[in-house]
């Protein structure tokens, strides 16, 4: 029996208009695709039902897609363990930085049934903070969500991104390597379809930085990002302030408490994350060549700015 949780109807009917998702075709759809991972020498990976249906799910039940999504889940996962990989939920640090709240998920999503909101904040200190190790604590919440969160498995996701607090110091840390890094894990690599970014606060010390984020988007992704002072009434015909945290003047919860709330999620995932271990790709077993990271990341070259007007 299948080990998947079970959608309401209105999100089923979503999963099946939107996804292309046929119910009595699924134990068939992932038979096929654990068939494939099997195959596959180089590849060691989670086998949960509910795991490996959000990559049928995240690509609209092209396996070819899905196949290629979960490759480069575990080869980020592998080549870059001290950004993508999180194998203890109780590592103080960790916990300290998840604490800070610059990711959350919020409990409403969009209009009571869409996508899951999330809120992102430049909240913590680059003098005392390392940005791959907080970013660490970050990208581990979309892979949370995957596995508990029917809104964003089904509807996608939704960003809040707010610039207000980006400071100099930021911008040093954020080096146009490390922005494709994570542009490539929530774009091409995460099976959460991402329906639209608001960035809010920008600021003229912020333009530079969204320009050289949009750099790294594809065509598609970019037309989803919607550029916002901080005068947010124009937002919301699309994003009713209701659905604004109540620090933003919303009623879609309390940040500290929200961040308070998520631990327990950590502690429900311990095994799961501590799982992750197990997992990952051996490039030297992929068929044909292995893959060039440093190229695809601009490392150990010349790298070419993209110019976005």
């Amino acid at each position: 029996m299948l080990n998947i949780k079970p959608l309401s109807t209105p999100l089923q009917n979503i999963a099946q208009l939107e996804l292309g998702e046929i119910p009595e075709r699924i134990p068939t759809d992932l038979e096929n695709f654990k068939e494939w991972i099997g195959q596959q020498p180089h590849l060691r990976t989670c086998q949960d039902d509910q795991f490996l249906i959000q990559f049928l799910r995240g690509c609209k039940y092209s396996q070819e897609r899905a196949k290629e999504k979960l490759d480069r889940y575990y080869s980020l996962m592998t080549k870059y363990p001290e950004i993508f990989s999180v194998t203890d939920v109780d590592d103080a640090i960790f916990r300290k930085h998840h604490n800070v709240g610059s990711l959350l998920p919020l409990p409403l999503p969009l209009n009571d049934s869409g996508p899951r909101i999330m809120l992102f904040r430049f909240n913590y200190s680059p003098k005392t903070v390392n940005i791959e190790t907080i970013f660490r604590s970050i990208n581990a919440i979309p892979q949370v969500l995957m596995m508990d969160d029917p809104h964003a498995c089904i509807c996608g996701t939704i960003y809040l991104v707010d610039m207000s607090q980006v400071t100099a110091g930021h911008l040093l840390q954020l080096t146009p390597p490390f922005i494709k890094k994570i542009v490539t894990y929530y774009e091409n690599t995460l099976p959460l379809r991402v329906k639209a970014i608001y960035c809010l606060n920008i600021t003229k010390l912020t333009e530079q930085l969204l320009k050289l984020i949009l750099s790294f988007m594809s065509e598609k992704l970019r037309r989803r990002v919607f550029i916002c002072g901080k005068d947010f009434q124009s937002l919301y015909a699309t994003m009713p302030q209701k659905y604004f945290p109540q620090e933003y003047g919303g009623q879609n919860g309390q940040l500290d408490k929200i961040s308070s709330e998520f631990n327990k999620k950590w502690d429900a995932y311990r095994e799961y994350f501590q799982n992750n271990a197990k997992y990952g790709t051996i490039e030297s077993l992929r068929p044909g060549n292995p893959i060039d990271f440093d190229d695809m990341f601009g490392l150990g070259g010349s790298f070419r700015k993209l110019d976005v007007d």
